[in-house]
């Protein structure tokens, strides 16, 4: 259901269903745009998505319904793409955002080895992958096995997890931190915060741009929802 839409129901309401649980506007079941039920594996994403709907006043503003479109996403995108979208995300691991430093000042460097490398720690301590660090932009290829052992984290994600750690991932351009988002290693603000060091220092020294500032201000909150989603789907 796009924009323009005019609000036609009076009851958005999450209830179980045979797989799962649906949200029914007026007693009828929603669909998801390719025309599949709209199902949710928790009762509380479900919850979600229905007090968008019951939000929604004259007209439907479907960028005020991110669960509702996660939960399309994940139907429509992900499922009969799994394996496609899987391998996307695992091979951020190959290019991590914390494994590229700085070649200077030194001062950027050491605040980016303060709060990066015990994220790497943590990759090797919780998955078994030791990625190795690099300075400037110049690609530096990571060990197979580390890599093999982010992937096989990344493949234990059904089609709804898989969706919301896509966006972690893309969003911060780091599968070490999306992954410690998804496993409770970091809040989402700080997974966030972390992601943005070298954009932080610039705006320390040269100041804030409006538009930059605005999109990264839609990108936090997208990279919330996606790390919100992953609560309501343990919930």
């Amino acid at each position: 259901m796009g924009a323009g839409v005019k609000r036609f129901w009076k009851e958005a309401k999450a209830e179980a269903a045979e797989d799962g649980w649906t949200v029914r506007l007026d007693g009828r079941p929603l669909r998801t745009p390719a025309k599949a039920p709209f199902l949710a594996p928790t009762r509380a994403l479900a919850e979600a998505a229905a007090a968008e709907w019951a939000a929604q006043e004259a007209e439907v503003k479907p960028a005020e319904m991110p669960f509702t479109r996660a939960v399309n996403t994940a139907i429509d995108r992900t499922a009969p793409e799994w394996e496609a979208v899987a391998a996307a995300v695992a091979a951020y691991g190959g290019s991590d955002l914390l494994c590229y430093r700085a070649e200077g000042p030194e001062a950027l460097r050491a605040r980016q080895a303060a709060h990066w490398d015990p994220l790497l720690d943590w990759a090797r301590e919780a998955h078994g992958a030791r990625l190795v660090t690099a300075s400037g932009i110049v690609h530096r290829a990571q060990d197979e096995a580390a890599l093999a052992r982010l992937e096989a984290a990344v493949r234990r994600f059904d089609a709804y997890g898989l969706t919301a750690l896509y966006d972690l991932t893309a969003l911060s351009g780091s599968l070490v931190i999306a992954l410690a988002v998804a496993q409770r290693r970091l809040e989402a603000g700080e997974g966030w915060r972390l992601s943005r060091l070298d954009e932080s220092w610039n705006e320390e020294f040269w100041g804030v741009d409006d538009l930059a500032a605005a999109t990264a201000a839609r990108k936090a909150r997208d990279f919330e929802v996606a790390a919100r989603m992953l609560a309501l789907l343990e919930a």
